[in-house]
């Protein structure tokens, strides 16, 4: 009995032992491949050594900034660091304008590697943005997650060819879910209409900082931010015309349509679904004062079933519009109710002689297909209201009150009479 029990001990000792030594593969190597990653990229070029933060030279501001996100830096997140201009002090513009390297791998961070490689760097070169966002692309990889690129640089790139608007918006146009925020620690005006436009190209944000805490505030937020879960956008190449436009199911799709130009995309509505549809179009670049984005819902007999549409005038981002169309309830002898549906999402955007055409505007089209409700007659589409019920509720409250101020003009007539 005490060797069975001392057996048994043993075995539950060896399971214990067991138990606390194995760990999950994600816990071991850090978040699992699925996960958001974000690439911090660091301008090093020698303008950083100017000292008009807080009293301290902007390197330093940066440094500190990149102390206090590491450290705080959510467990469920890839990091990586990536610097331009930290390396070549001289003067050849050639050799300045290939320096960048990535300097802390992205994945599972070591804060005090990760610091200590920070903490080494020092005012140095030239600011080959371009060339940095290309490597940072690169860098994240595409084995899932969201990406995002957050850079903070003092000025604009000085390297010129290719210009980095244009890569971003080449970087966009590839459909990986990539986003580019930029933080400007300099507030010239071209330094402030370069890092705007990369960061339009991508769907993100800029941001003037003046402050430390600001900056380190900032890309706290925005490494926050990427944990958020989004649905991934899916790359879609839409067509001239509904008969050969590729099918969507629910989902959110990206493409890139040229200025004044018309896309088609087909939808399966089944019996007793509506169709619930948005458009956007990103004016990532210079254009013409007037604009508009059409969203149409059409038969494939070429019948209009309900559209959305939107207008402005001036400096824009984006222009978004909306529609709503259900089916009816299927019939008993079949799924009469059931269609196909071709959305065609069309901008009459323009722009000067001197913008370039391509890539084409960014466009997000979003498609949910959701039960209908029991009267669809109820619903009113997003720009195309029910106008006959609009012109009936206000005939009818006409009505009411001119009766109403009618008999109370009546009234006073009288009352002043009997005075």
């Amino acid at each position: 009995m005490i060797i069975t029990r001392r057996l048994a001990a043993g075995a539950c000792a060896l399971l214990a032992a067991l138990a606390g030594g194995v760990v999950p593969a994600h816990a071991a190597d850090g978040p699992p491949k699925d996960s958001p990653k974000v690439e911090l990229v660091l301008d090093v070029s020698g303008s950083m050594s100017t000292r008009d933060i807080d009293g301290g030279s902007r390197m330093s501001a940066a440094q500190q900034a990149f102390d206090d996100v590491i450290d705080a830096l959510p467990d469920g997140v890839r990091l990586g660091i990536r610097t331009l201009g930290a390396t070549y002090p001289g003067d050849d513009k050639e050799i300045g304008c290939k320096d960048s390297k990535q300097l802390y791998p992205v994945g599972k961070v070591d804060k005090t590697e990760a610091k200590t490689a920070v903490a080494t760097l020092r005012p140095t070169g030239w600011t080959p943005i371009s060339l940095a966002l290309r490597g940072a692309d690169q860098d994240l990889g595409t084995d899932g997650g969201t990406r995002r690129i957050v850079l903070i640089t003092d000025g604009e790139d000085t390297c010129g060819q290719p210009d980095p608007c244009e890569v971003a918006r080449e970087l966009a146009a590839k459909g990986n879910h990539l986003t580019v925020d930029t933080l400007g620690l300099a507030h010239d005006d071209k330094t402030r209409e370069q890092l705007s436009c990369i960061a339009e190209a991508t769907g993100g944000t800029y941001t003037t900082v003046r402050h430390r805490k600001e900056l380190t505030g900032r890309v706290k937020q925005l490494v926050r931010r990427s944990e958020t879960p989004v649905e991934t956008v899916k790359p879609v190449q839409g067509a001239n015309e509904c008969a050969t436009a590729p099918e969507l199911g629910a989902g959110v799709f990206a493409d890139r349509e040229q200025f004044a130009e018309h896309r088609w995309y087909r939808v399966k509505v089944k019996s007793g679904q509506e169709l619930r549809a948005s458009a956007s179009v990103a004016a990532d670049r210079q254009v013409d004062r007037d604009y508009g984005v059409l969203l149409r819902a059409v038969g494939e007999d070429g019948q209009e079933l309900v559209r959305g549409s939107d207008a402005g005038s001036g400096r824009t981002d984006v222009m978004a519009t909306g529609l709503r169309y259900a089916t009816g309830k299927a019939k008993k002898n079949g799924d009469q109710g059931a269609r196909t549906v071709c959305l065609e999402v069309s901008n009459s955007f323009s722009a000067p002689p001197s913008v370039k055409r391509d890539p084409g505007l960014p466009v997000e089209l979003a498609v949910d297909l959701v039960k209908s409700p029991d009267n669809p007659s109820d619903l009113a589409a997003f720009g195309l209201g029910r106008g006959w019920i609009l012109l009936a509720v206000l005939g009818v409250t006409g009505l009411l009150a001119g009766l109403l101020w009618g008999w109370l003009a009546r009234w006073r007539v009288a009352v002043w009479r009997e005075n």
